[in-house]
């Protein structure tokens, strides 16, 4: 602990690009500021030097158990696409924000696909916003219903939508559409890979974009591959009860 204290913030984001959205969350300038120490900086910023210390030790923590998704009910993998998933696109998009619009704004002059990228990323956080809450409102109540009626015997409400078929196409196109963003963010940047010599503000975006690319083909995966599928089998179920 006493090691991480004396090192310079520059450097451990220099060691670890992961530690820059740490700093970013207590407010800690990583970029132009970061040549204090750990402990200089606690109090410059006033964080909490302890529960900071915490986190950059846990960055690099990732579960090595396999879950079996497949076998989970579905109203838990709702909760659990909503709690895990969802909750990190809501929390990640304004940092995403932030970052393109300074990285834009600074480099964008000589490396103008920077320009394009922050396009591409407004309109990426303005679609999934708005996907995630006809997920929320709409889909996700109506299959919690079907797994309802299939525990205790009730009948099925007929929804506004006709089948659940209408809304988990519509889904999965905004899946498609949200994934071909990202895709052509990817070929802007480089597969996320910054030029010789980025500052830190600049190599962390890229490699918090990587990371919610990653994020969000978990995130689909469960929808189209596990969800979606049970519920169309599910509501079948039901009808011809």
């Amino acid at each position: 602990m006493e090691n991480l204290q004396s090192k310079t913030v520059a450097e451990m984001v220099t060691e670890n690009i992961k530690t820059a959205h740490i700093f970013k969350k207590y407010g800690i300038d990583f970029c132009c500021g970061g040549g204090i120490t750990l402990d200089k900086a606690c109090t410059k910023y006033n964080a909490d030097c302890d529960l900071l210390i915490q986190d950059l030790l846990n960055v690099d923590n990732t579960t090595s158990r396999a879950t079996n998704y497949n076998s989970w009910e579905l109203d838990f993998l709702t909760d659990h696409i909503i709690n895990v998933h969802h909750s990190y696109v809501e929390e990640n998009i304004p940092l995403l924000l932030q970052y393109s619009a300074r990285v834009a704004k600074v480099h964008g002059h000589h490396y103008t696909e920077l320009l394009e990228i922050n396009d591409l990323v407004k309109e990426v956080a303005g679609e999934l916003s708005a996907h995630m809450k006809k997920e929320e409102l709409i889909l996700f109540p109506f299959i919690k219903q079907m797994v309802k009626a299939k525990k205790e015997g009730g009948e099925l409400p007929q929804p506004h939508f006709g089948t659940v078929d209408n809304p988990i196409k519509m889904m999965e196109t905004e899946h498609e559409d949200a994934g071909e963003l990202l895709r052509t963010i990817a070929r802007l940047s480089n597969n996320y890979t910054p030029p010789p010599g980025a500052c830190n503000t600049y190599r962390a975006f890229y490699a918090k974009l990587d990371e919610f690319e990653q994020d969000l083909h978990q995130h689909v995966h469960l929808e189209n591959n596990i969800l979606f599928p049970k519920s169309l089998l599910l509501e079948k179920e039901l009808r011809t009860k």
